[in-house]
């Protein structure tokens, strides 16, 4: 083999000192025959100088099977800098057992090594040691499960890439200190030699000019962005959302305001398939905004979007993918939204749980009072056993339809909306998986919404109907009707005087107070959460029509209105109709549709009343519920207020979780 020429001053007294030393090892005194023989000592490792003698000289270089020339130089001072500075070249090198050696027999095991060392590190007890091996090892391990360690493409007798192909073999140095630094800034040239066209996209793009050119650390390399051993395919679910996080290590705002759109949403779930930064802002040719080169800047952001949204119009435009609702100087729209939100959502739990805390202290005391604390207990005989008591109908049996149909959509809209809406929380991404991802559970959601719009609207136009048919006989304003009145607001402040103990407790006509509310609230939902939803919905064909921003107004209304109807439902709703002291723990008069004479009395006695004086309420009249229908009234009812209450701590969570 022919080898460059180089300096053989050193290298002659260097291999002239091995020879010597050998020499005086083979002159030892030879044993006397007969006496024992001395375990032979291990032949002495080959010291680096005299590797060096060789490898540190600048021309040392070899032609290399394919005829080129090689360099085998390794620079002295940098790799008495390297972490393996320490270390003896045989130590890694072991099958150079003699100087000179064989051309091409220069075998390294790097994993073997580490693995060795880790091992050694444990049986020690060294914490230091192991802390330092076990990361390697762990670095070690991503990489066998990367993308480098598979076989070539071209070649399936090699890997894609091991560990010299990036660490340069002899100049691995500690993480953060100043020669790290250099090597760092020069990844892109060492991923480059393998990935040539990504580097040429990488120069041309702000990062690469920050680092390339500008020399700023700050800049990302390639490490940075796709990891350093677990790299994997850029199309798999697992590499997009570790790429999007990696980019928030650095642009943590944006990060923060993307996790709260859809996109992001989808994102914190564990799949990839929404839109992530380098689908928006490109992968390796990445400028700035106002740069007119990137794919965000306005003229052509909307080819950008229908990379996605095929039919999305010029509307997409204005929609704000990193909208931040607290920062009224750049977004004062969704500053107000948000704000105004926030306010209605403090303002409605502020009164109604003030109410009902009131109102279960007024009753607890005076039934403590009275000595009767047990709640109404079941007839002797058990459930049924009340055959001869008289019953009033309550509701019809459509009504009771409806309401359970709106209870059970309603149920499956939170489960999924805000699995959604608060994705981060630890229990989102279960429920996502049980549904079979986002597109299965937004599916679902539609369908519900779908079903209790319907029956809504059935509702709607049976109510018009009727009112129709009664014509100038219906009164408005009437106790039969549900248009809030005075008489509503005379009866909520007389409520409060019995709260404090300054007046009886108010006798009610066929609806109360709180129950036109609840009613009311449906149409205030319907309007505000059904239009959101529809805007979110159909965005293609709203954005035909009106700005982008919209659809960020959208999902602050849609999120925080569905939080306070859910909220509301299974809180203050359950407590009225069956948290409260006179109705714990369950009231079925919504399943069975009838309730006795005497909980008629005391729930409506103004209505009550006005039955007896007009003669009308035996039209009320109606059989007891049988044994069954009772009993399974209540193990509906029971189950409902569990998943209710189920459903109530994973939105507490999640508001928790968020900040709330």
């Amino acid at each position: 083999m022919r080898i460059a020429r180089v300096r053989l001053g050193p290298l002659v007294a260097v291999v002239a000192l091995a020879l010597g030393l050998c020499a005086g090892v083979a002159s030892a005194q030879t044993p006397e025959p007969g006496a024992a023989q001395p375990v032979a000592a291990p032949a002495p490792k080959i010291p680096k100088e005299v590797c060096l003698a060789c490898h540190g000289n600048p021309a040392f270089a070899v032609k290399g099977p394919n005829g080129e020339t090689r360099s085998l130089f390794v620079d002295r001072d940098k790799f008495g800098h390297s972490v393996h500075g320490n270390f003896q070249c045989v130590d890694c090198h072991t099958n150079v057992t003699k100087v000179p050696h064989q051309p091409f027999q220069v075998q390294v095991d790097c994993v073997s090594c580490h693995e060795q060392r880790f091992a050694e590190a444990q049986k020690s007890g060294n914490a230091k040691e192991i802390a330092t091996m076990g990361f390697v090892a762990k670095q070690i391990d991503d990489f066998f499960h990367s993308i480098h360690a598979r076989p070539s493409f071209k070649d399936q007798s090699r890997t894609n890439a091991t560990c010299y192909n990036c660490h340069q073999a002899h100049y691995v140095y500690p993480p953060q200190t100043p020669i790290w630094q250099a090597w760092r800034m020069n990844l892109p040239y060492t991923c480059g030699a393998c990935h040539q066209q990504e580097l040429a996209d990488y120069k041309t793009s702000i990062h690469g000019v920050l680092l390339l050119q500008a020399h700023a650390p700050i800049a990302p390399t390639c490490a940075d962005c796709h990891t350093s051993h677990q790299i994997e395919n850029p199309n798999l679910t697992s590499t997009r959302l570790v790429i999007t996080q990696n980019c928030g290590s650095c642009h943590k705002e944006q990060l923060k305001t993307y996790l709260a759109s859809y996109h992001g949403q989808v994102e914190r779930l564990g799949y990839g398939y929404t839109a992530k930064c380098f689908d928006c802002h490109g992968y390796h040719k990445i400028q700035l905004v106002t740069d007119p080169r990137s794919t965000v800047y306005p003229a052509n952001r909307l080819a950008t979007c229908r990379k996605c949204h095929a039919g999305a119009s010029a509307g997409f435009i204005t929609f704000e993918p990193h909208g931040n609702t607290d920062d009224f100087q750049h977004y004062p729209a969704l500053w107000l939204a948000s704000k105004f939100m926030a306010l209605l959502l403090i303002g409605v739990f502020a009164f109604f749980w003030t109410h009902s805390a009131l109102w279960f202290y007024r009753s607890y005391k005076e039934r403590k009072a009275r000595g009767d604390l047990i709640v109404y207990p079941l007839p002797a005989g058990g459930v049924g056993a009340h055959k001869e008591e008289t019953y009033i109908q309550r509701f019809p049996l459509i009504w009771r339809i409806a309401h359970l149909i709106f209870l059970l959509t309603t149920m499956t809209l939170v489960l999924t909306g805000m699995a959604v809406r608060f994705s981060g929380s630890f229990w989102a991404p279960t429920v996502a998986h049980l549904f079979g991802g986002p597109r299965n559970m937004a599916l679902v959601h539609h369908t519900c919404a779908a079903i209790f719009l319907t029956v809504f609207f059935i509702h709607v136009v049976i109510m018009t109907v009727r009112l129709a048919k009664k014509g100038r006989g219906f009164r408005w304003f009437g106790p039969d009707s549900l248009v809030i009145r005075w008489q509503d607001f005379f009866d909520a402040f007389a409520m409060f005087k019995w709260f404090f103990g300054y007046g009886p407790r108010p006798v009610f006509d066929r609806w109360t107070y709180w129950e036109k509310f609840d009613y009311w609230a449906v149409f205030w939902g319907v309007t505000v959460i059904g239009g959101s939803g529809a805007i979110l919905l159909f965005h293609t064909v709203v954005s035909r029509y009106l700005p982008g921003y919209v659809f960020n107004l959208a999902m602050i209304f849609h999120g925080e209105e569905a939080v306070l109807a859910a909220v509301f439902l299974f809180t203050v709703h359950f407590f009225n109709n069956h948290f409260r002291p006179d109705k714990f723990p369950l009231d079925t008069v919504m399943f069975t549709g009838a309730y006795s004479l005497e909980e008629f009395k005391r729930e409506h006695a103004v209505q009550y009343q006005r039955l007896v004086e007009s003669g009308e309420l035996e039209k009320h009249r109606v059989p007891a519920p049988s044994h069954a229908f009772a009993l399974g009234s209540r193990v509906l009812g029971f189950t409902l207020i569990a998943i209710g209450l189920f459903l109530l701590a994973l939105v507490l969570i999640g508001l928790i979780g968020s900040g709330v």
